[in-house]
Order: C-alpha cells, then sequence, then structure tokens
C-alpha cells in the first residue's frame, strides 16, 4: 500500500512538472509567432515604430555606438538560444541528462529551449539607426503587402501547428514520456519504428521551409531582422540535415494522414501513427 501510495504521489508530482511545462511551451510558442511575425507587420501598417533611418548611411550607421551595441545584444542572445539547443541535443549530454532526468529529460529540454527564446524575446535590441535592408512604403503596396505578408504568415503558422500535431506532439514536449513512464511502459521511442527513430533523432520538427518563409517575408527588413533570419535560416540548414530516406518518410507519414482525414468515416482503417503499427516489415 506504502508503495502504491508513493507511486501515485510520484506519477502525479511527474504529471504536474510535465503540465506545468506544457503550459509555459506553450505560451512562448505564441508569443515567439508574435515576435516573429505580428510585430514586425503590425508595425509596418500601422508605422507607430519606426523600423529604421533611411536617410542615414551604411558608413555612419555602422559606426554608431548603439547600432554596434544593439547587434552585440543580440548576437549573444541568439549564440545563447543555439548553445542551448545544440548543446542538450549532443549525444553525450542528451544521454547524461538521460540518465540523471530519465523521463523528464524531454521535458527539460523543451523548458530551457522555451526560457532561452523568452530570454532572446525579452531582451532583443531592435537596431532602428541603420537603414533597412528593403522596405516596400510605396503605394499601393504599402498596405497590400503587408497585408499579403500578414496571410502568408498565418498560413504558414497554421502548416507548422498541423505538422506539430501530425508529428506525435506529446511526445515531442515530454508528456507521453511521463505517461508512459507511470504506466511501466518504458520509453515511447521504442513503439516508433526504425525510420521514426532514425528520423526523429536528428530533425525534430520538420517545419524549417515555412520557417523560412516566415523569417524572410517581411515588408521592411531591418538589420537586427536580418541577423535573426540569417543566423536562424543557417542553423537550420545545418543543424537539421534531411536525406532521402528521411524525405520519404515525411510524404509516406503526412500522405496516411492526409488520407485518414480525406477518407469516409466508414472505410477507414487503423489510425496511422509512428509507432510499432507502421514498422517496416
Amino acid at each position: 500500500m506504502m508503495e502504491m501510495a508513493s507511486f501515485t504521489v510520484r506519477g502525479c508530482a511527474l504529471c504536474t512538472v510535465t503540465l506545468l511545462n506544457f503550459a509555459f511551451v506553450f505560451l512562448s510558442g505564441a508569443d515567439f509567432i508574435r515576435f516573429l511575425s505580428f510585430r514586425a507587420i503590425y508595425h509596418n501598417i500601422t508605422g507607430e515604430t519606426i523600423l529604421c533611418q533611411d536617410s542615414i548611411p551604411w558608413s555612419e550607421a555602422l559606426r554608431d555606438s548603439s547600432v554596434l551595441k544593439s547587434l552585440v545584444v543580440d548576437v549573444t542572445l541568439l549564440a545563447l538560444f543555439t548553445l542551448q539547443h545544440s548543446l542538450l541535443a549532443w549525444p553525450p549530454v542528451k544521454q547524461a541528462c538521460q540518465c540523471i532526468l530519465g523521463s523528464l529529460n524531454r521535458t527539460a529540454y523543451c523548458f530551457t529551449t522555451a526560457l532561452t527564446l523568452q530570454i532572446l524575446m525579452h531582451y532583443w535590441q531592435p537596431v532602428t539607426g541603420a537603414p533597412c535592408l528593403w522596405s516596400v512604403r510605396q503605394a499601393p503596396w504599402s498596405v497590400w503587402f503587408p497585408l499579403l505578408c500578414f496571410t502568408v504568415h498565418f498560413f504558414c503558422w497554421a502548416i507548422i501547428c498541423t505538422i506539430l500535431m501530425m508529428f506525435d506532439y506529446p511526445e515531442l514536449l515530454g508528456i507521453k514520456q511521463v505517461y508512459y513512464q507511470c504506466l511501466g511502459l518504458g520509453d515511447p521511442l521504442s513503439y516508433k519504428s526504425s525510420q521514426a527513430q532514425r528520423f526523429l533523432s536528428h530533425f525534430r520538427h520538420p517545419v524549417c521551409l515555412e520557417l523560412g518563409v516566415v523569417l524572410w517575408l517581411l515588408p521592411a527588413l531591418s538589420l537586427d531582422r536580418l541577423l535573426l533570419a540569417l543566423t536562424l535560416s543557417v542553423y537550420l540548414a545545418l543543424a537539421h540535415p534531411l536525406d532521402k530516406q528521411d524525405l520519404a518518410f515525411v510524404c509516406d507519414h503526412l500522405s496516411r494522414k492526409v488520407q485518414l482525414f480525406t477518407e469516409p468515416y466508414w472505410v477507414k482503417g487503423p489510425t496511422p501513427s509512428l509507432d510499432s503499427n507502421h514498422k517496416d516489415k
């Protein structure tokens, strides 16, 4: 009885920590959408905030101490995020964290990722003392192009959220690991196909194309946004390689999901998933 009570208390504690982390990650994701898309497009439409100074030449702007200070702060914040995201995913560190944290390893990774994102967004320094790389200000495109950007961003974020849901969102955030641990089922990754395990070992979120569009498609590209877009684009390209086997797996998995939602209810088979019911034979 004592062991069962202790197990129940431990399980409740693990579930509480995981659900609180889910709420924090979800809110951080919403803030990140606002940071990448809404703020830049909204300010461009309303003109409430000056994004750049086109009248200042680049030679003068790059000697301005305020511009250089902002760039140093932003580079430091980006280095903090990429260091956290890469170091905790490095196999030796990942194995050490797994030994220490157990089923909370993925939860801790998502928490530190959301925390570094919050720090990046809170302390990010806009560079307003330099020219824009481009800026759409001629009528009627000064109104229509921001609206076009907003529409494209909205669809890109919708696609990103859909893809994350399709690729086992509970496992991505560490919820499934705790649930399986409480039921004594072990690691949920062991129930996935060999193709899925290979894919998830180096490519957790296949949303590079959509995120790239969000990073670069803007009515005005300031110097700090160029730094952000360039750093994250290079990081996505270098840290998340996608080969032919991964591409074949992604296409097959997405086609199964699309088939699930397009077939009539009475002819649907088993729900497609990444788990063992679709392992390679």
